[in-house]
């Protein structure tokens, strides 16, 4: 009997294996581990601001002529470097030197006839003179022959002819006055400038001279040439139509950032942009504007949430990121960007 006590003693030490010494440390590290996390996400969280709803911006100038026209030479190719003021490409210009040259005909034309209208009146003043000399030997005749019928040496008649001749003198006189002013009125008074005729074809030969010159088309500001290729010499420019396009070399970011990120975001903090496009590399930025509406405000058909069955969205807004280096490589407008704005 005592011996099968002691054999069951014995399975029972064998049955119950000793723990691991590894065992305690380890469930006391697990637990040890997530406070540690726990602790250090809660002093650093809420330093950064972050959103992938980003992209690189620049300024995009669609080149159209203001004058319509045949190409006939392209001085520029695809993705070509140009300064402000480089030639883009011509059109003919020979219709509008043809127009230019009919204008300044105009123009001498116009000063022909008022130079004809200053002549004119010149002899409307001519005449003033000869009616006036007229006028005064009426007045003498008028009173000779007023004296005379007082002594009584001339008839009635000649008195009333006398008197007739005088008044008929004068009426020329005043006729002679008026023709004359209105001569005037047809030449402009050289202190209020110059005569509407000639300055009128001046505009018109000024309006046809600025055309010529538009014939060339040139850069409005030093950039990369873009959506060139429709471009060929033969071609037909719609003036106002845009047939090239030139991009800036001046980039940025736009981050729309959602309204509930903006609460502390402030123009002058740092910022760290990552493009997708050049990968495993974050380029230091710093903030230069917060746009003052919604990206759903500046859109073609705004939402009416004044409707019965409106639901709230969150907005984005866009923030302006300027980067503070220089890329190894060119960058390209409309490439994905992630940002992380560093608000504290």
């Amino acid at each position: 009997m005592n011996d099968m006590r002691k054999l069951e003693g014995t399975d029972e030490a064998v049955a119950t294996p000793q723990r691991p010494w590894w065992r305690l440390p380890l469930i006391l590290l697990v637990p040890m581990i997530v406070v540690a996390v726990g602790i250090f996400l809660w002093v650093t969280g809420g330093r950064t601001v972050s959103t992938d709803n980003a992209q690189v911006d620049a300024h995009v100038v669609a080149v159209a002529p203001e004058v319509g026209g045949k190409v006939v030479a392209v001085d520029v190719v695809e993705n070509q470097r140009v300064k402000a003021g480089d030639i883009l490409y011509r059109i003919d210009p020979e219709p509008y030197r043809i127009a230019l040259m009919q204008a300044e005909a105009a123009v001498g034309q116009a000063r022909l006839q008022v130079a004809q209208l200053q002549s004119g009146y010149q002899s409307k003043v001519a005449d003033i003179g000869t009616k006036a000399s007229d006028v005064s030997l009426a007045e003498q005749n008028f009173t000779r022959q007023e004296a005379l019928l007082k002594q009584g040496f001339t008839t009635r008649a000649s008195y009333d002819a006398a008197k007739a001749a005088l008044d008929a003198a004068r009426a020329q006189r005043s006729v002679a006055n008026a023709d004359a002013a209105a001569a005037r009125a047809m030449i402009a008074d050289p202190a209020t400038g110059g005569h509407p005729q000639i300055e009128a074809a001046i505009a018109q030969r000024d309006k046809a001279a600025l055309e010529l010159r538009r014939t060339v088309i040139r850069a409005p500001m030093a950039g990369t040439i873009s959506q060139s290729d429709k471009l060929e010499p033969g071609a037909l420019a719609v003036q106002m139509l845009s047939n090239v396009s030139v991009v800036s070399s001046d980039y940025w970011i736009d981050a729309n950032f959602k309204e509930t990120q903006l609460s502390r975001i402030r123009i002058g903090q740092a910022a760290t942009v990552k493009l997708d496009a050049v990968p495993g590399h974050g380029f230091r930025a710093h903030v230069i504007g917060i746009g003052s509406g919604t990206g759903s405000q500046f859109s073609l058909l705004p939402a009416q949430n004044a409707t019965g069955n409106w639901v709230k969205v969150t907005q984005r807004v866009p923030v302006r990121i300027k980067l503070d280096e220089t890329p190894d490589r060119p960058l390209v407008a409309g490439w994905s960007a992630h940002v992380t704005v560093e608000i504290r």
